[in-house]
């Protein structure tokens, strides 16, 4: 019997042990997973910012889609008013003729830019509102507007993320397509009258 007990007491100190080392990993372990999720977070909130403000976009490009589709499918126009002092945007039926008047019946979609999304400024293909120094292109309010030919005239939306990085929104009259590209893109403007040599 005495040596049974004395082979117990032998085999319970490597289990001690094991249990400390064990302990030991675990703690370091532990502090490994601690810093990766240091070094993680500042990465994982840069990418849910950046999904945010990809979705805020998305959001707008989506109802510049649902106007001009809605145009193309029936005999009645649409329009998208951007507000950029206010950084919001809405999609009305246009019913009245007075087209500065916005019936609260009209309205389809309204929304915001929100907090991680800013609408720089608008550029439109048509001289009148293209020319350099036009304050209309960057404070008040810009107005597209689509019937069942399309677009009645195009131009590009200049939104910035957080970064500052801009995103042009391309409204484009010719073929009815509103694409999203990054960076300010540049486009081509038609001619005043008087730059035309003939």
């Amino acid at each position: 019997m005495p040596t049974y007990t004395a082979q117990t007491q032998i085999s319970d100190r490597p289990r001690r042990q094991r249990r400390a080392l064990t302990l030991i990993e675990m703690m370091v372990a532990i502090v490994m997973v601690a810093l990766l999720v240091l070094l993680a977070v500042p990465n994982f909130s840069s990418v849910l910012r950046k999904n945010t403000f990809k979705a805020q976009i998305q959001e707008f490009v989506s109802t510049m889609e649902m106007a001009v589709t809605a145009a193309a499918e029936s005999n009645k126009r649409y329009e998208v008013i951007i507000d950029l002092t206010e950084q919001t945007y809405l999609l009305r039926e246009i019913t009245s003729p007075d087209l500065s008047l916005v019936l609260e019946e009209e309205i389809i979609v309204e929304g915001d830019f929100g907090d991680k999304c800013w609408a720089d400024y608008v550029l439109f293909d048509d001289v009148e509102f293209s020319m350099p120094g036009e304050s209309y292109a960057n404070e008040g309010r810009a107005m597209f507007r689509a019937g069942h030919a399309g677009w009645h005239y195009g131009g590009k939306i200049v939104l910035l993320d957080e970064d500052s990085q801009p995103y042009s929104v391309v409204v484009n009259r010719m073929n009815r397509l509103v694409t999203l590209q990054e960076g300010d893109v540049e486009f081509p403007l038609p001619r005043r009258t008087d730059e035309i040599l003939f």
